[in-house]
């Protein structure tokens, strides 16, 4: 049996980079269900949804385990070799294969025979290969129809061995969730699916000649698999509803792991994109009937949804979140932790500045860099390439500094060399914290000025709110009637959740990571809840 390509050392130290930069960009990385990707030496297509361009493959190529795969040979636009830049280097490095796309190719040259050739043989060499079935990287809110190649290439790989019945091939879906794709210090959910599984012998009907069919037939469950892992809406209103309705029905912060909570969001998204679908009124009495009773219910949704927005732009405008409208706070509490929270603010602050220093050339080269390629083009064919570009800008600019410092500190280099890593990452702790705690300043603030009237209006708005989330979560959707205690209790010790009030106190001053109270928050001095539709 095959043992797959060995790791050449390039792979080991882009790896290495991939992770380090990752750990930095990210606040929090979840990888879900490793232990299911096909061991060393098993044919192996890993298919994602591809949402943030180069990035998405950073992070498969970390997030599968080294012991289960000697490398993952990644694929990428042909457009990005050959270049003298740093991305194509670090492209060219990590072994990847260049396809030709056919809008870059409009003169029809885009033939990308050799490369599938290739492809298949490192697959029957045992290799793991890295394919987006997308075809391309977009910013929106909907997974795009998957294209066929994948499902031709298990074609092709199962007739060219087809004279081995057992030979088998699998197929690793996989689902990709950023809480925001492009923000700094956000947080990621990576979850493997249970691997398809092909072989000749088992599956004849995909071997040629072959019905298009089973093609199109294996494409759809490929797409099911990995839309059912993250979240797939047809806009980004349908999502902020479906976000801020999780939030309502269980409101545990990151006491509650990211995987459930990305699939506790999904299942109110889900509820939400049935109660949009047309419905046909064709057929039978009993059936009319029927649809009658599904219009009724999807018009119930819907006007839930509808008022989810208005409690939603209204929380948006006093720049608040709904945990604060949940539990009121008396005026004086409010006074005495607006007090609080600033000194502990300013404190931290200030320890941070000398970090903060080498910390700027950072921040102004990936703001300046970003700055410059949002003008490049529209939202939607620019976006999905911030983070990418945040990632080596920064990356580029923060090895500047830490050589700049060694060079002009040459006696004790070797201190410098450690101290400066350490200083920048101990600075961008208590700035996270310090952050933090300005936010909830300025939240504790607009308290004050929107007064207790106000504030207990939108308490009672959310208490009405809250009855309808609860009805369609238990009695439609089947969720747990206790979410409170039924999400806190379930699941272990998962990276980035914060399991009791000792974990609580003890993650807040984690030099490995902040304790954050919502997945939502990233390091940005206010909540990002709005989407790019909502922006212009």
């Amino acid at each position: 049996m095959p043992n797959g390509s060995p790791t050449p050392w390039s792979y080991f130290f882009v790896r290495l980079l991939f992770r380090f930069v990752l750990k930095i960009f990210y606040g929090t990385i979840v990888v879900e269900n490793a232990h299911v990707i096909p061991p060393k030496g098993k044919p192996c297509i890993v298919c994602a949804n591809h949402s943030n361009s180069l990035t998405d493959a950073l992070l498969l190529v970390t997030a599968i385990p080294s012991r289960a795969r000697n490398l993952l040979r990644l694929t990428a636009k042909s457009t990005q070799f050959g270049k003298k830049t740093f991305t194509s280097w670090l492209i060219e490095s990590a072994g990847t294969v260049p396809i030709k796309r056919r809008k870059d190719f409009p003169d029809g040259e885009a033939d990308n025979t050799p490369v599938m050739l290739k492809l298949m043989e490192a697959l029957e060499n045992g290799d793991a290969v890295c394919l987006f079935p997308e075809g391309m990287s977009r910013y929106h809110p909907t997974i795009a129809p998957l294209k066929t190649g994948v499902a031709r290439l298990v074609s092709d790989v199962l007739t060219r061995n087809r004279h081995n019945p057992d030979f088998e091939i699998f197929v690793q879906t996989c689902s990709i969730t950023y809480m925001h794709r492009q923000h700094f210090r956000s947080d990621v959910l990576v979850t493997f699916h249970s691997p398809m599984r092909f072989t000749p012998k088992d599956n004849p009907e995909l071997l040629a000649p072959i019905d298009y069919d089973r093609i199109r037939a294996l494409t759809a469950r490929m797409h099911q698999e990995i839309s059912s892992g993250t979240l797939d809406a047809p806009s980004w209103r349908t999502i902020r509803n479906a976000k801020l309705a999780a939030r309502i029905y269980a409101p545990l912060g990151t006491t509650m792991s990211l995987g459930e909570y990305v699939r506790a969001v999904r299942t109110f998204l889900e509820a939400f994109k049935l109660a949009e679908r047309p419905v046909n009124e064709s057929g039978s009495e009993g059936e009319i009937v029927n649809k009658e009773g599904v219009a009724r219910e999807d018009v119930r949704i819907q006007q839930l949804g509808n008022d989810l927005k208005e409690y939603q732009d209204q929380l948006a405008y006093w720049g608040i979140k709904d945990d604060r409208i949940r539990r009121p706070l008396p005026t004086h509490i409010i006074i005495y932790r607006l007090i609080v929270r600033l000194s502990w603010s300013v404190f931290l602050l200030t320890i941070s500045i000398p970090g903060l220093l080498l910390w700027l050339p950072v921040f102004l080269t990936t703001f300046v860099a970003v700055s410059r390629f949002k003008r490049t083009g529209p939202i939607w064919d620019t976006w999905d390439e911030i983070a990418q570009y945040k990632l080596i800008y920064g990356l580029m600019s923060g090895l500047g500094v830490w050589s700049g410092s060694m060079l002009l500190t040459l006696p004790i280099a070797p201190l410098t060399a450690v101290f400066v890593p350490a200083a920048m990452w101990m600075s961008l702790r208590w700035l996270e914290d310090a952050i933090s705690a300005f936010r909830a300043v300025a939240v504790l603030t607009r308290l004050l000025r929107m007064g207790q009237a106000r504030l207990w209006e939108l308490h009672a708005l959310r208490a009405r709110l809250h009855e309808r989330v609860m009805d369609l979560a238990v009695n439609t959707l089947g969720l747990p009637p206790d979410p409170e205690h039924y999400f806190a209790q379930s699941g272990g010790k998962e990276k980035g959740r914060v399991r009791g009030r000792w974990a609580s106190k003890a993650k807040y001053f984690s030099v490995r990571r902040r304790r954050k109270r919502d997945w939502n928050e990233t390091l940005r001095l206010y909540d990002q809840v709005d989407y790019p539709e909502d922006e212009d």
